[in-house]
């Protein structure tokens, strides 16, 4: 198999949560493990840290890896779901895997995920950890898929765990509750090995510093002891406790493990993170005159703060292209978004998006008026026609819409 009919198998043949949902999500970790076993285990090869968290996940791990580029090392950067191309969930120092990569080892391994009945997810954290392996990183950032404890993810040994934050997302999977959330994904913590909390709240901290303690791992709550905070090319509020969570987590790599990172090589890996990891889709300018921004934000907790920095910004008129997955908790979300904008609701192209036709009838119950649109491109067209050159187009709602913008 050539590229494309390669990860088309990966994609079509095996569950996979981007495109699938909720029956790709596998409750314990005995598949990745038999993989892992299968692989020689990759993973013990690797020096890592482990990332999770309901939001700023990605944001916070391209971070660390434009940190530790600056700094020299050879980083190593597994991070989902992907925009465009497959091959940006695996990189090393900001270059994706190679095609013939990831060729080769399905088709070496290709009859052994059939046997075995192996996720999408399994499958390419399995390839992660191969390829790092086998090209000797200095050190890989980790991102967690789903949730922490049950996550394919979960069968490394990391200098540092970090948990970004707690919000109410695929609470099918993860619980109902903030607490619920917190210890599943509080089960990344591992014995003797420090923690980065990013937020916390009177909900989530109880649940870290019980499971901190039972594992006798030291913790460290970001966004207390982070006072000085550095400028970062990634503008978005919502970065504000990322930069937090990496300069901590930074802190604790200088302080207790053999890897020196100065504080200038700090400074410019914020500041660079675009350029030395190719990330996109984080209050991502589009265009100006007018100013066209997208953003991944998809769920209460990510949407709150990015419609919040909406309200920041001056414009005549307001023009939102919006797109949802259908196991999205509307009642949730469309509460954030401002009545005053004119709205063009789109289907993205995927199995899991939800009817424009839909998402513009629940819209209207909440004051949200506009017109729907077959697909992302057909919307984003119409509101670009529409609007002046005082205007400002936010279009989000889901990574699927992102996705199918022209980002570079």
């Amino acid at each position: 198999m050539n590229y494309q009919e390669t990860t088309n198998w990966m994609f079509n043949q095996l569950p996979m949560y981007q495109l699938q949902g909720a029956s790709a999500y596998k409750e314990d970790l005995t598949n990745i493990k038999l993989l892992a076993e299968h692989l020689g285990n990759p993973q013990k090869q690797l020096r890592c840290i482990h990332v999770a968290g309901t939001n700023g996940k990605g944001s916070t791990s391209h971070m660390l890896s434009s940190v530790l580029q600056e700094a020299g090392y050879k980083v190593g950067l597994y991070t989902s779901p992907h925009l465009k191309d497959f091959r940006e969930r695996i990189k090393i120092n900001g270059q994706e895997i190679s095609e013939a990569f990831v060729i080769e080892f399905i088709a070496k391994h290709k009859s052994f995920f059939e046997a075995n009945d192996m996720s999408f997810f399994e499958m390419s954290v399995g390839l992660a950890f191969d390829y790092f392996a086998s090209e000797k990183t200095d050190i890989a950032i980790i991102e967690v898929g789903l949730g922490g404890r049950l996550d394919a993810t979960n069968i490394i040994t990391p200098l540092a765990s970090v948990i970004t934050n707690i919000g109410l997302d695929h609470t099918q999977f993860l619980g109902n509750t903030l607490e619920a959330i917190a210890g599943e994904k509080a089960g990344i913590i591992k014995p003797n090995t420090p923690v980065v909390i990013g937020e916390y709240t009177a909900e989530t901290k109880p649940v870290f510093l019980a499971k901190a303690e039972e594992n006798n791992a030291p913790i460290y709550l970001a966004s207390d002891l982070i006072d000085q905070i550095y400028l970062s090319d990634l503008i978005g509020d919502y970065q504000f406790h990322n930069k937090k969570t990496v300069q901590q987590t930074i802190s604790i790599l200088n302080n207790e493990t053999d890897f020196k990172i100065s504080e200038e090589q700090l400074k410019e890996g914020l500041l660079h993170v675009v350029k030395n990891t190719g990330l996109q889709g984080r209050w991502q300018q589009l265009g100006e005159n007018p100013k066209i921004i997208c953003d991944t934000a998809h769920n209460k907790h990510g949407l709150s703060v990015v419609m919040n920095q909406l309200k920041n910004e001056k414009y005549e008129k307001l023009h939102i292209v919006l797109g949802v997955v259908n196991d999205k908790d509307l009642d949730s979300i469309l509460p954030l978004f401002p009545k005053e904008a004119q709205y063009y609701f789109c289907h993205p192209n995927s199995s899991r998006a939800l009817p424009a036709e839909t998402l513009q009838k629940a819209s209207q119950n909440f004051g949200l008026i506009g017109e729907k649109y077959d697909s992302v491109a057909i919307a984003f067209a119409e509101a670009k026609k529409n609007a002046s050159e005082n205007d400002f187009i936010y279009i989000g709602g889901s990574t699927f819409v992102v996705a199918e913008l022209p980002l570079s």
